[in-house]
């Protein structure tokens, strides 16, 4: 592994580095924020998965999730949207390739031989981080619009992993959307049955969450429509599943949303992991 940078934030350590992935075929970058309390033993761990078109940074850098990290004690994961290379397939649209790896095990060519994020998130990066600090016993996952997509699926498909769950205007019913789709299509082929255990709204209504969830997604977001937040929302009703999911007056999709609500979503992981 590789250093590629490592900044003094908050108390703390924000770093950036690069391994080389055996799951995805090519180097691989993440940032992970440490807090003070690193210095002297494993903390808790909150992982954000980006968006479409994002790369570790974008969220690192924007959402101010640093400062609150660092009062509750807890670090941060901020991994890569999908593999990256000369030698990794891409498309021309932005929601497909390199930046929109969806969180999923691709099947199909071109995209097999790298497009592996489902396993590269949930096993393989995970096993780097424990190594520097993470404690891996007290884990939670959020993210944003795809990310949220990842974090909701991926925290369904672990069972047992995750002390709490969230999520930033999360693409929630794919296999029912125009975001989702044309990228599950893409990457697993048409057999529309392999799509389902990457839809939130379907994994909640046939297995449910084991963990309390936190839902925000802005009235004025401009992707609402493709996110479907009332199909996973009648999903979470038929469960009974525990969750509070909220609709924000006013706020879009962007990054100033993400901040507004970084304070309530990092505490109410924190709540969680250290209780």
């Amino acid at each position: 592994m590789e250093t590629v940078s490592e900044n003094a934030s908050f108390g703390g350590v924000q770093g950036v580095y690069t391994h080389a992935s055996d799951i995805c075929g090519c180097d691989m970058t993440f940032g992970l924020f440490l807090p003070e309390e690193a210095k002297h033993g494993s903390v808790p761990v909150l992982w954000y998965l980006s968006g479409l078109t994002c790369t570790h940074a974008n969220a690192m850098e924007k959402a101010g999730a640093q400062a609150w990290a660092a009062r509750a004690g807890i670090a941060l994961v901020f991994p890569d949207t999908s593999p990256r290379g000369d030698d990794v397939a891409d498309d021309d649209a932005y929601d497909l390739g390199k930046g929109a790896g969806f969180y999923v095990d691709a099947t199909e060519m071109p995209w097999s031989p790298h497009f592996k994020m489902w396993s590269y998130v949930s096993e393989e990066l995970p096993s780097i981080v424990a190594g520097m600090g993470c404690d891996m016993e007290r884990q939670g996952i959020t993210g944003h619009s795809m990310g949220g997509h990842g974090a909701l699926t991926i925290a369904m498909g672990n069972s047992g992993r995750f002390k709490s769950v969230s999520a930033f205007a999360p693409i929630s019913n794919p296999c029912d959307s125009d975001w989702g789709q044309k990228q599950l299509g893409a990457y697993l082929g048409t057999d529309t049955d392999a799509w389902q255990k990457y839809d939130a709204t379907v994994m909640m209504r046939e297995g449910g969450l084991d963990a309390p969830l936190l839902v925000d997604t802005g009235t004025n977001d401009q992707f609402i429509d493709l996110l479907k937040p009332e199909a996973f929302a009648a999903a979470v009703a038929e469960r009974r599943q525990q969750a509070v999911l909220r609709l924000q007056p006013g706020y879009d999709h962007s990054y100033y949303f993400v901040s507004s609500f970084m304070a309530d979503h990092v505490a109410f992981h924190a709540e969680a992991m250290h209780g």
